[in-house]
Order: C-alpha cells, then sequence, then structure tokens
C-alpha cells in the first residue's frame, strides 16, 4: 500500500449471519511468531542507516518489507540479519514480462546482495508489485501481473535461489468477499472478474511454496461504513460476535484472514502460506485515527500474534504479520485520506508515539525504543505574525498558506477531526507554516511569507496537536528542490501541468472568516503532492 484507496470485506451484515457448516482443513504455516514492519521512505528526511539499524535492532524487529530497492534502505539492512521482501514497483511489471528483464532486476537487486560475504541482506521475499488488481487501477496491471511473478520465481531458481527466496504478489483484501446472501467467513470467494486470475495464481503458489500476501486493514471498515461495529475493529472482545456454524468472531482480522482461507481451500490450495503484508492503524487526519485508537488496536493485535493462537478456522498457528508502518512518510499523496501521511508507529524522527511490543513478545505497556543520535535544527519555530500589514488581508493569507501546504507542509492535521482541526484560524496559519518551515530545513526567507511569518522560541503545540521541529536529512540531495520562494505571485504558482487544475481551484465563497478558506489549501496540497505512487 503504498496508497491504499482500500475496500475489505463488510463485516457489519455478518453480525447477524445465518450459520453455516464446513469442514476444517488440516493447516502447517512454517513461520515463527516474529511481527515485522512496513518501511516506506517517501519523506523529505531520512534517518541515517546506522540510526534506522539501530532502531530496528532495539526494538527486536526481525522482519522489514520494502516497497522498492534502493542503496539506502539495502545498506541499512546489510549484515543485520533481518529479514527482507524486497519489491518490483507496479511500474515495472510490463518490463518483467520480457524474462531477460526479470533476469536482471533478480541479478541486480537479489543475488548481488544475498553474495556479499560481510554485509549480506537477508532477503526472504520479493514483492511482485503492490495491490496490483485494486479496481482503482482500471485492469492497468491486470495482465501483466502473473507473468512477472512467473519470471522473477523462474530468475530466482535459475539463480540458485528459489528455495531460499520466494515471488510474491501483495494483494489487497477487496479480491476475495463473502456473498451477500451468505456473509461469513467459510463462504469466501474470489472476486468475480479476477477469480480466474486468482485461481491461476495460488496454484501456482502451491507449486513453488510461495505464500499469498494480503493486505487486511480494520481501520477502513470504520472509515468507508458508519453503520460498521467499532468494536469488531479491535481484539479486545467487546463486539458482538459473528457466528458461522460452530466458530465464532469477534474481530474482523480474523474474520478477513479466514475469508480468504476460505477462497484458497476452494482451490485446493490450503496448504498455501498467508502472510500479511499491511495491518496497522493510523495515528491522525480522521476522527478514527488518533493515538489513543492505534494504541488500542497494537496492544490487542500484538498480544494475539504472541499467543499464537490463530483463527478460528486455523486456531494454535503462527500468522506472519507485517505492520504498517515503520514510520510516518510525510510526502506521500493523500489522495485516500488525509490520514494517509500517518501511519507510523514513530514518527520521521524516530520517536515511538504510543507504547507497542514490536518483538513479537506481546509485552503489554512495553515502550518502544526511540532512534538515538538525530539531528535536530535549532529549536526555533515559524509562525503567523498577527501584527503585520499583509495578514490583515484575509484571502491573501489563505493564498500563501495554500502554497506553503502544496510546497512541503503537511497540513493534514489540519483536516476536520484530525490532531489540529481545533485550532483558532490564526494558530491554522501558524502551524502552515511552521510545517514548511521546518521541511525545508528553517532555510534563510523560509519564514518570511511576505512579511506574515515570524521565527519565534515558543512552541504553540496544542493538546494533540504537536508543532514539530525539523531535523537534518541523512541526505540532503534528495530532497527535489532547495527552498521555493515565501511569496509566491498571486496568480502565478509555478507547477506541473498535472497539478495545476487542483492548486487554483481552491478559492473558497466561505464568508464566515479565515477558516474555511484556510481548509481549502488542504485540496490544494492533495492534488499538489510530489510523490507519485504506483
Amino acid at each position: 500500500m503504498n496508497s491504499r484507496p482500500a475496500a475489505v470485506v463488510n463485516w457489519a451484515a455478518a453480525v447477524v449471519a445465518a450459520s453455516v457448516i464446513f469442514l476444517v482443513s488440516p493447516w502447517t504455516m512454517p513461520v515463527d511468531a516474529a511481527v515485522g514492519v512496513n518501511w516506506g521512505t517517501i519523506t523529505y528526511h531520512r534517518l541515517p542507516p546506522k540510526t534506522v539499524a539501530r532502531l530496528l535492532a532495539d526494538n527486536g524487529i526481525k522482519r522489514v518489507k520494502l516497497f522498492d530497492v534502493d542503496a539506502y534502505t539495502m545498506d541499512t539492512l546489510a549484515g543485520t540479519g533481518i529479514e527482507v521482501m524486497v519489491a518490483v514497483n507496479n511500474l515495472l511489471l510490463g518490463p518483467m514480462n520480457d524474462y531477460a528483464v526479470a533476469e536482471a532486476w533478480v541479478k541486480a537487486n537479489v543475488t548481488s546482495y544475498l553474495a556479499r560475504p560481510s554485509s549480506k541482506v537477508n532477503i526472504k521475499y520479493v514483492a511482485v508489485g503492490n495491490e496490483p488488481f485494486l479496481k482503482d487501477y482500471k485492469d492497468r496491471f491486470t495482465n501483466v501481473t502473473f507473468p512477472a511473478l512467473k519470471n522473477i520465481q523462474k530468475a530466482l531458481d535459475a539463480a540458485g535461489v528459489g528455495d531460499e527466496v520466494k515471488a510474491t504478489i501483495p494483494i489487497n483484501a477487496d479480491i476475495y468477499y463473502s456473498p451477500s446472501y451468505n456473509p461469513v467467513p467459510s463462504a469466501g470467494k474470489w472476486r468475480d472478474d479476477v477469480a480466474g486470475l486468482m485461481s491461476d495464481i495460488v496454484k501456482f503458489y502451491n507449486q513453488t511454496g510461495a505464500p499469498f500476501t494480503v493486505n487486511i486493514y480494520p481501520f477502513f471498515s470504520l472509515y468507508d461504513d458508519p453503520n460498521f461495529p467499532s468494536d469488531f475493529a479491535f481484539f479486545d472482545g467487546k463486539a458482538e460476535p459473528v457466528v458461522d456454524g460452530n466458530l465464532t468472531y469477534t474481530n474482523v482480522f480474523d474474520a478477513n484472514y479466514d475469508t480468504l482461507f476460505s477462497a484458497l481451500a476452494s482451490e485446493d490450495c490450503a496448504g498455501v502460506p498467508i502472510v500479511v503484508g499491511e495491518v496497522g492503524w493510523p495515528t491522525d487526519g480522521d476522527v478514527h485515527a488518533n493515538i489513543s485508537i492505534a494504541e488500542r488496536f497494537y496492544s490487542g493485535l500484538t498480544q494475539k500474534l504472541a499467543k499464537k493462537s490463530g483463527t478460528p478456522r486455523r486456531p494454535k498457528s503462527d500468522i506472519e504479520v507485517y505492520f504498517f508502518g515503520l514510520f510516518d512518510e510525510e510526502a506521500k499523496s493523500v489522495l485516500p485520506g488525509p490520514f494517509e501521511r500517518s501511519w507510523g508507529i514513530f514518527t520521521p524522527d524516530g520517536k515511538p508515539k504510543f507504547p507497542v511490543d514490536l518483538s513479537g513478545a506481546g509485552v503489554v505497556g512495553k515502550e518502544a525504543v526511540a532512534a538515538v543520535g538525530v539531528d535536530y535544527l535549532p529549536a526555533q519555530f515559524c509562525v503567523f505574525n498577527t501584527e503585520a500589514e499583509q495578514g490583515k488581508n484575509k484571502s491573501r493569507v489563505t493564498e500563501v498558506m495554500n502554497y506553503a501546504c502544496s510546497h512541503g507542509a503537511d497540513c493534514m492535521p489540519l483536516a476536520d477531526g484530525a490532531s489540529c482541526s481545533g485550532l483558532d484560524s490564526e494558530t491554522q496559519v501558524s502551524y502552515a507554516f511552521n510545517s514548511y518551515f521546518q521541511a525545508v530545513g528553517q532555510g534563510a526567507g523560509a519564514c518570511d511569507f511576505e512579511g506574515m511569518g515570524l521565527v519565534t522560541t515558543k512552541n504553540y503545540s496544542a493538546g494533540s496537536c504537536r508543532f514539530g521541529i525539523g531535523f537534518k536529512p541523512y541526505n540532503p540531495s534528495a530532497v527535489t528542490a532547495t527552498a521555493p520562494a515565501t511569496t509566491p505571485a498571486p496568480a502565478t504558482v509555478d507547477l506541473p501541468p498535472s497539478e495545476r487544475k487542483g492548486a487554483h481551484d481552491h478559492a473558497s465563497s466561505d464568508a464566515g472568516g479565515m477558516k474555511g478558506k484556510i481548509l481549502s489549501g488542504l485540496v490544494a496540497a492533495v492534488v499538489a503532492a510530489r510523490v507519485l505512487l504506483a
């Protein structure tokens, strides 16, 4: 994921589901109880590799799932012994239909790292694409993904590493479902438009020993359906149970997982291992996304995994799970929702947001270990200067704020229901100014904003809304450009053509003051996001 317009099985109806009788299939899972994390790097600032490697070690993290292969992440993981899932980007699925291309990719991105004598990267999986069968892609990758999968696995086998490294496709949970007339896990089946393709893929897994990798997000059950029974998204047994024959479900994770198992069993592929490639909870950007709710979710999930309780259909089994994600990614597109930048267990500078045991032991209340050696910028902030003459022009304030929000500032905490939505209008402007100021490294002129910005040592954090201080990036050249001017011309903000329409559609007709206009800047920020996710 990286970006995940997720669709999940709707279990609201299943709360009153009818009983279905089924046979339990035998099952063996060749995995241990260790949990893993997804490490996305769509950020303006990266921590040094040694800092991240120590954070992983200090928190007992034994597995890491990546969304690409680059020198930064691979150098971080080299020599650590951590099991790694590397990835083929969706845009490369077509080229991978040529076996020679797949063979070259495996040589450059898998075997070269496995062959290092003293700095081996312990690659276990190759993720072939990321959720390529999402309906939103309109079949863009439907016909090229399976051939790419076969070629990657063939290349791994030819390189002599096929027994230790398996190719798998991370797939969104909307690929299977239970029909409305029988909304229970035992009725799980493939989505009709790709049923034949999924049958071929899982039979291929059955031959190669590769796992079925699925992304499960209970958060989206609440986000997408106001009628969803909220307690069913968690693991503390407060929900009204779903009864399926002689089995009882108390959470949507188990129900979703067993729906997939039923679909696999229908293909005589019940022995295919299941890896949960992504599961997590955001901490900002929505009324259902905050730190306390995320802590409730992770506390329940980590205890469940540590107990190896499995699911109702597969009790007492280990489940291989990768939490999403390691860090917040403040440069991500927010088209899926304002919460998209807030999935991290850690902030971008490596501070844990809530207690969580990432070692797999499931210790309740265990504090995660923060990154050490982070090189912070000076403890100063950029805020709205209420005395500035230009600050009396509300429409101009809105334009300048919109510019900040679309050129580096992360203004998503200002969205309705998010952590900073309760700020008054002037403090919302200050939040945007400071977010921009920190994102561009507190550079000279970065707090000008036509004279409306003011550098101060006063921290305007309030409640759950935090005014952050930036840190020096490991690789400054990774930032797309130097700090843009903070005084944009009234109607000529220089954006690529693909971004121009959204950036200029933010005018507000709100006559009730500045707040509505300020939030309209979020539209510009969404459309002007500079990282394109495949």
